[in-house]
């Protein structure tokens, strides 16, 4: 450090120089560090899929919660695949979804469209919904829900979630995409083959789901002791998720129920079922994983 005497400011000059300095904090802020926690998914074998007794006891728990054998008429549970080993590499996977919050940033910096749907576009769905219940997860005036920032974000297509996918990978220099259905699916719950995150008995005190309400989502990461073996929060009820994995070119498997559902079969990690793409419901939303690649 020099010890020469700091040359002399007169009063005015300080005044001035305080001014410009303040002027520049203000236009100029510190850009806020990126908070995304992550849990690691070790390399190796996991079960995936599940056994005629797993849907057996599924098919129970809806029947028990809604009164009628709707999901067992239906099938819903036929489609996951018989329950076997499968080996995965490493990887690590964002310890809770997507929240309004961090989705904000995105939008901050791209300017890319917000959450929101339109009513004719929404009716064209045909769901049980009616528009009105989308009306407090919208983003209306292109903000975010006041006091859902730690929601989950919603009404987020496959592609809306990809193009967050590639702005976090440029701002963070690693590869981020959305999860494989095996990579959510070890995930969520461990290599053994729970039924749950938390084991294979349903607990509704664990999950945000129908059973005991509110009916909508919650911040995300409000249940710790529904973690999955490797850490993983919200992996069942809350908000369905996007995978990457296809079933045609038009639709995707959602994975891990949502806060609508009760029973609750359809949140077992194993349960799957396909949404179109482009849809932008909100029962849906989304986390992503990285391998540790650094982005191109």
């Amino acid at each position: 450090m020099s010890d020469r005497p700091a040359p002399a400011v007169s009063r005015a000059g300080a005044v001035t120089l305080l001014s410009l300095l303040l002027l520049l904090s203000i236009q100029s802020p510190p850009a806020r560090a990126l908070d995304i926690g992550t849990v690691a998914v070790p390399a190796g074998p996991f079960i995936q899929g599940s056994n005629r007794e797993e849907r057996e006891a599924a098919y129970r728990l809806d029947e028990a919660a809604y009164g009628h054998s709707v999901t067992r008429k239906n099938k819903w549970y036929e489609s996951e695949p018989a329950r076997k080993q499968v080996d995965l590499p490493a990887f690590h996977i964002m310890r809770t979804p997507v929240s309004n919050a961090l989705y904000a940033r995105f939008v901050s910096a791209t300017g890319h469209r917000v959450p929101d749907v339109d009513r004719k576009t929404w009716q064209g769905y045909r769901l049980i919904h009616p528009y009105k219940r989308t009306r407090q997860f919208a983003w209306q005036q292109g903000k975010l829900p006041a006091g859902r920032e730690q929601h989950p974000v919603v009404m987020v297509s496959r592609q809306d979630a990809e193009a967050f996918a590639k702005w976090l990978s440029a701002k963070t220099s690693r590869q981020w995409s959305l999860p494989t259905e095996q990579q959510w699916e070890k995930a969520a719950r461990g290599p053994n083959g729970n039924r749950f995150p938390w084991g294979d008995t349903f607990n509704p005190a664990l999950l945000n789901s129908h059973d005991k309400g509110p009916f909508t989502t919650m911040p995300v990461g409000s249940f710790a002791d529904g973690a999955s073996p490797y850490g993983l929060l919200d992996a069942a009820g809350q908000v369905f998720e996007w995978t990457s994995t296809s079933t045609s070119a038009k639709r995707s498997i959602v994975k891990g129920g949502s806060w609508d559902d009760s029973g609750c079969g359809v949140c077992r990690p194993a349960a799957r079922h396909s949404r179109p793409n482009t849809i932008k419901h909100i029962l849906v939303g989304f986390r992503l994983v990285h391998t540790g690649l650094t982005a191109n």
